[in-house]
């Protein structure tokens, strides 16, 4: 699942992903996304899961509220440990995160992992940046493009997260 994004305000109709901190308007929408839709939603649904002896595995993904590590944790502080992670590294590596970084700080609330891998083009993302909204399919010109296990990062990375996620209690 994914976290899902309010728009910018009661009556907008299309989702509306901040991924700035200015101007100062920027900060408003973050803040009543996450107080008056998300974190309403959320606690709603977890309690909902909890009640059921449900888990809610929601993947961190970018155009969404949870996009990261710390976005995680705090809709999982605010609504309950019946939320946690559905672990998808491909989409922290283009974001310039480290998966294996995240393992570590998210712990027990990895539910279900993802072994998927991206490819970073440092041509197009040093000349483009890395929030890149091209087609898939034009592959020569993005920033990154999803890629099989080991054709984006090495053996040695994708053994170095299996030992985190065992590191941390994940065994799935």
């Amino acid at each position: 699942d994914f976290s899902g994004c309010p728009g910018s305000d009661e009556k907008a109709t299309k989702p509306n992903w901040v991924t700035c901190a200015w101007p100062p308007d920027y900060q408003d929408i973050i803040e009543w996304q996450w107080n008056k839709k998300v974190i309403p939603f959320w606690t709603k649904q977890a309690r909902f899961a909890k009640d059921h002896g449900v888990k809610i595995a929601l993947e961190m993904h970018p155009g969404f509220v949870v996009y990261n590590t710390e976005t995680m944790l705090k809709l999982r502080k605010a609504c309950g440990a019946s939320i946690g992670a559905n672990f998808d590294p491909s989409h922290l590596f283009w974001q310039g995160m480290e998966p294996i970084a995240s393992v570590r700080a998210l712990g027990k609330a990895i539910f279900h992992v993802h072994a998927k891998d991206v490819g970073i083009d440092p041509v197009n993302t040093a000349v483009n940046g890395a929030l890149d909204t091209k087609h898939f399919g034009n592959e020569a010109e993005r920033s990154w493009i999803f890629r099989t296990c080991g054709y984006g990062h090495d053996l040695e990375w994708w053994k170095d997260f299996a030992s985190a996620l065992r590191l941390v209690g994940y065994d799935g």
